[in-house]
């Protein structure tokens, strides 16, 4: 461990303590919300367009949702063909229009889907706001300390025992903005390719829309 830092969380107190900790579990439920959906978005956009070639491919209903179910790993595309076979027979919903009861079912499956893809992204955002300010803090903190102790020492203060004990406080600064530029990184890219999904999905729920009731 890096001595300077080693040195700061030896000599913190209970609060720079959880700071440090608080940093650290932002940090590595950053990175797993990155590595997570990035390899779930990675076989999604893979995945989609062998899935959807070999669903219009199939000569009816059964045999595009059984390509799916080999294809479609992530279960994007199978919720949006599950949802146009619904039948609402003797419900409120039945008594509307075929066309708007299939607009209202794919509508639902694909807000189940969307919110399936955006999952992660808010803990992204706020990390990415939010670690600046509790690495300021607990750099505010560490100062504050210094500074307290520093002043018992009397007329023998040099600029050496100033700067030493100032400078490790600020590595929590430091700390934030490492932990904020990944998550800001991260959500903004994957924010990127959720949107080319998004594309996809709301393209391929109004195809789904206007297929005849039976191929």
């Amino acid at each position: 461990m890096n001595p300077t830092l080693s040195t700061l969380i030896n000599q913190s107190d209970a609060v720079g303590l959880a700071v440090a900790l608080i940093l650290l579990g932002m940090s590595v439920t950053s990175w797993v919300v990155i590595v997570w959906k990035g390899w779930m978005l990675f076989r999604a956009q893979r995945d989609m367009p062998i899935g959807l070639a070999a669903f219009w491919q199939a000569p009816h209903w059964q045999g595009g949702e059984q390509a799916l179910q080999t294809l479609d790993r992530e279960r994007l595309l199978l919720p949006l063909v599950a949802a146009v076979q619904v039948q609402t027979i003797n419900t409120l919903a039945g008594i509307a229009d075929r066309a708007q009861q299939r607009t209202r079912l794919l509508r639902d499956a694909l807000h189940g889907v969307l919110a399936r893809l955006q999952s992660g992204q808010v803990w992204l955002a706020t990390i990415g706001a939010t670690a600046p300010f509790v690495g300021l803090l607990g750099t505010v903190w560490g100062i504050y300390h210094a500074l307290l102790g520093l002043a018992g020492a009397g007329n023998n203060l040099s600029i050496d025992q100033v700067a030493g004990p100032v400078g490790e406080s600020l590595i929590m600064t430091a700390a934030g903005l490492a932990v904020a530029i990944p998550a800001v990184l991260g959500y903004n890219l994957l924010g990127r390719k959720i949107a080319h999904i998004e594309a996809d999905l709301e393209g391929f729920a109004h195809d789904l829309r206007e297929l005849p009731e039976m191929l």
